[in-house]
């Protein structure tokens, strides 16, 4: 679903894998199959997207991509985990409490887009976390849904393509991993069909809500996941 648009459920998928398999195993499982679900994502919202904003993020994730890819030895998932949690509360909080909403749009900016577009590309190579990154600096824009989920479909489809070979150099796939992807490809397709139809259905200011919600509760997922892990 979060490949038709709905970006923040993506981030559920590595949580719901790792109870019945270890979290590494979850990410590089979810590779492929979010690769080919990209490809109807990018269909779906190929008229509907922001060009300011994908020319700032695609290079700038990419970037961070390649730091993601020679610092995975030496990276700690927990300090990840806790960064992402408390930048994600604490944006939510701040856009809830201050009524950001009262505000006008912010535009795209090259300064910001780089810094929150390689965070996103980096976390998003560690843990197919790059959402709350992505959201952070594109809410405040106050894009049209359409564009926000076009722009967040097409930006992780290339993210997704890029972390191709630096994850089969690190881990090369078994024949086990890519049979377990083919079985779930079809519902991931279903996903995002799904995914776009209800976000043509939901009203705009249901939507966003909805997506910071969803970016709060898995900063607070994130944070707690750190926690047990330092437990």
């Amino acid at each position: 679903m979060s490949k038709g648009g709905l970006p923040s459920i993506g981030m559920l998928a590595v949580p719901i894998l790792s109870l019945v398999m270890s979290p590494v195993k979850a990410a590089i499982l979810l590779l492929p199959i979010y690769v080919i679900s990209d490809v109807f994502g990018v269909w779906l919202y190929r008229k509907d997207f922001s060009a300011s904003n994908l020319k700032i993020l695609i290079p700038a994730s990419l970037l961070g991509v390649f730091i993601g890819w020679l610092t995975a030895a030496v990276t700690s998932d927990t300090a990840i985990k806790f960064a992402l949690g408390f930048l994600g509360i604490g944006f939510c909080l701040n856009t809830w409490l201050r009524k950001t909403s009262d505000h006008p749009p912010q535009e795209a900016n090259v300064k910001k887009g780089v810094f929150w577009g390689a965070l996103s590309g980096f976390t998003s190579f560690i843990s197919h976390a790059g959402a709350p990154p992505f959201q952070i600096y594109v809410l405040p824009q106050k894009l049209s849904k359409a564009q926000f989920a076009g722009t967040a479909t097409i930006l992780f489809a290339i993210i997704n393509f890029a972390k191709i070979v630096p994850y089969q150099n690190l881990r090369p796939y078994s024949d086990d991993d890519l049979m377990a992807a083919a079985y779930l490809i079809p519902f991931a397709i279903a996903g995002a069909f799904a995914g776009a139809y209800l976000t043509k259905k939901i009203a705009d200011y249901l939507f966003f809500r909805l997506i910071q919600i969803g970016l709060f509760l898995i900063s607070c997922r994130l944070i707690f996941d750190a926690v047990k892990v330092l437990l």
